[in-house]
């Protein structure tokens, strides 16, 4: 049989040329940054456990079973009173422990320099379990703080996301073509051989592949995935300027009803009605930043490990306290949720975690053996 243009020499030399150009020049371009993102995202895979072993978490009292639950309606009142230079911005209620958590923000009236704080209260008692200033955060939230900022934007904000963002795609694509590259190198060499009693260049080269391949699928997961994190805020902010904002303004000329703080726990109640057999874990106040100043915008998740990344946005008209509008994610945002726990590892517990970090620290171990091979390279 005649040998097709396609298979012969040459054009397979230049097919291979290619390909080798471009894993040297996109591995070159990305790996700086992957190796500070791989790093910064080894604390993080442990991020809850870091927190609670460096920050002692308040202790539960024992609570009377008779003892009254508060509303929402009485916190938020006990908290504006305590607080009166501050504005509540967001109130979460633990779904895993007996914990109501508010988020405070200076007030426009505030003095100059007041901080922002976090409280946690006691959802079977009511009573003020922790206040913490932003200026007194523990130790461990100031890590996973500095590690959260260079993981994600490098302290750049949203033109770091996006840039990030591309060094991970350069990142998939040198993957992608480390493993073109790898196909004839595995004609002559055996699968897992690492030549330790030839040069040191030789060596790492065996190494780098041998964990490059064994890695294939983790590390191509990493980079789509983390390509996709980098565009959470422009699609989140596209979210609230199409779908929400088209919900709200049916609302738009409603007749103006109780203050906001008054309805929060209708609000809450009318959310759960809402979605039956979901939790309603956050509800975020008008006015907090999202263009929403007559309502309130509450998450629903799911109760799975898996559903517990997968939320709906619920709108509650602050003025009535009626229903606006269940939203569910559009697809965009639905692929961004589903990303969360393929890229952390935070669904399985303790031991996927751990395998998330093996598998972060032997990506390092490729990565800085690239840039060895590369400064070792023949001249």
């Amino acid at each position: 049989m005649r040998r097709s243009a396609g298979d012969s020499p040459p054009v397979r030399a230049v097919r291979s040329k290619t390909w080798y150009l471009v894993h040297k020049w996109t591995s070159l371009a990305c790996t700086v940054f992957m190796l500070v993102v791989c790093v910064s995202g080894l604390p993080l895979i442990f991020r809850d456990e870091i927190v609670d072993w460096l920050d002692a978490p308040p202790s539960w009292p024992s609570v009377v079973p008779s003892t009254p639950a508060p509303s929402l309606d009485g916190l938020v009142a006990q908290t504006l009173q305590r607080y009166p230079a501050h504005r509540i911005v967001e109130i979460d209620v633990a779904s895993d422990s007996p914990s109501i958590i508010m988020a405070l923000a200076p007030s426009h009236e505030a003095p100059s320099g007041t901080s922002s704080i976090r409280l946690q209260y006691d959802a079977r008692s009511g009573l003020l379990q922790q206040a913490v200033h932003h200026a007194d955060e523990g130790l461990g939230t100031r890590i996973m703080t500095v590690m959260i900022r260079l993981h994600i934007d490098l302290y750049a904000r949203l033109p770091g996301q996006l840039y990030l963002g591309f060094m991970a795609v350069l990142f998939a694509v040198a993957v992608i073509s480390g493993v073109v590259l790898y196909h004839p190198y595995m004609k002559k060499t055996p699968f897992g051989t690492v030549r330790t009693e030839r040069a040191s260049r030789l060596k790492w080269l065996d190494l780098h592949n041998l964990l490059g391949i064994v890695t294939l699928v983790w590390a191509l997961m990493m980079g789509v995935t983390g390509a996709i994190h980098e565009l959470a805020v422009p699609a989140f902010r596209y979210w609230l300027s199409n779908d929400v904002q088209a919900a709200v303004a049916v609302d738009a000329d409603a007749g103006l009803g109780p203050s906001p703080q008054a309805s929060v726990q209708q609000a809450y109640a009318t959310a759960k009605a809402a979605v039956p057999g979901r939790v309603v874990e956050s509800l975020r106040f008008p006015n907090a930043g999202l263009g929403l100043p007559h309502h309130y915008l509450l998450w629903a998740k799911g109760e799975t490990p898996l559903g517990a990344h997968l939320f709906d946005g619920v709108l509650v008209d602050a003025r009535t306290g009626r229903l606006t509008a269940v939203l569910e994610m559009p697809w965009y945002l639905r692929v961004l949720q589903f990303s969360r726990p393929l890229h952390y590892g935070d669904t399985a517990g303790l031991p996927l975690k751990i395998i998330w970090a093996a598998l972060d620290l032997i990506v390092i171990v490729i990565l800085v053996s690239g840039l060895y091979l590369w400064r070792k390279r023949k001249i």
